[in-house]
């Protein structure tokens, strides 16, 4: 079967089990799945299981192919994870860092132009010659989802990559990833917290409390008045903006949410 399948997967660190056996049934290639939930419910803790960075139990199935228990340089050039934010020190101008990041995915030798055109593509073509640590954390988000790109991966794994980026770029940046999830066939799972974003941009939705399992598919089925109440604790209707796209409206606090 093609596409991530999850399977009773649980997933924590140290002693504590931050996600207690999830499981989807697929979520599919050539397309974007919004990872949803409050604050502190497992989001991050789940890519990094996804990415091997954090001991897992269960079946992880990536385009019919076991993923838990590969070595990590095995799952490495299938699976490519980008963290909330890129390490500080790092003494490298933008180019040789996407060029960096080229070479670690196997290829024979380094493609400057390949890497310019993501570069131009993502808005950050004057930065290239630029040291990483010059520039801004909404410009480090986009190097470093230029550095992911690059590598070509069968699933993409971002965690918050709009969270530093203007209302511009987060658009451009999300309209571009679901051209270049479609363009590579690739599953794309990204973690959002703006809802609206998902609901205009996402394909599939996966809603999380606790660690556990509340919903998954299109993002409309997911987000929904039962499930924002129970999550967010928040009264909130999802209605029809007048470009015909869904837009979410918050009236108000309900209920406590699960946490």
């Amino acid at each position: 079967m093609q596409g991530l399948q999850i399977d009773a997967l649980s997933a924590g660190y140290g002693a504590r089990t931050v996600i207690e056996r999830l499981s989807v049934e697929q979520l599919a290639r050539g397309q974007i799945c919004a990872l949803l939930g409050p604050n502190g419910c497992g989001k991050s803790t789940l890519l990094r299981a996804l990415a091997g960075l954090h001991p897992a139990h269960g079946s992880l199935r990536l385009n019919g192919q076991q993923l838990v228990g590969l070595t990590p340089a095995h799952r490495s050039r299938q699976v490519v994870y980008l963290p909330q934010s890129l390490p500080d020190g790092v003494r490298l101008s933008v180019l040789e860092s996407v060029l960096v990041a080229q070479r670690a995915a196997g290829e024979a030798r380094a493609d400057p132009q390949a890497v310019l055109a993501l570069l131009t593509r993502l808005g950050i073509d004057h930065l290239a010659l630029h040291h990483l640590d010059a520039l801004s954390g909404g410009q480090k988000q986009l190097v470093g989802l230029a550095q992911s790109l690059i590598r070509r991966p069968a699933l993409l794994l971002l965690d918050e990559p709009l969270s530093a980026l203007d209302l511009n770029y987060q658009f451009h940046v999300m309209t571009l990833l679901r051209e270049e999830t479609q363009r590579r066939n690739i599953v794309t799972l990204v973690v959002l917290h703006d809802l609206n974003i998902a609901l205009r941009h996402a394909d599939h939705a996966l809603l999380l409390a606790r660690g556990r399992y509340i919903a998954d598919g299109p993002p409309q089925s997911v987000i929904t008045p039962a499930h924002l109440a129970q999550v967010y604790g928040v009264q909130a209707r999802v209605e029809s903006c007048s470009s015909g796209h869904p837009q979410l409206i918050i009236d108000g606090l309900s209920t406590p949410p699960l946490r």
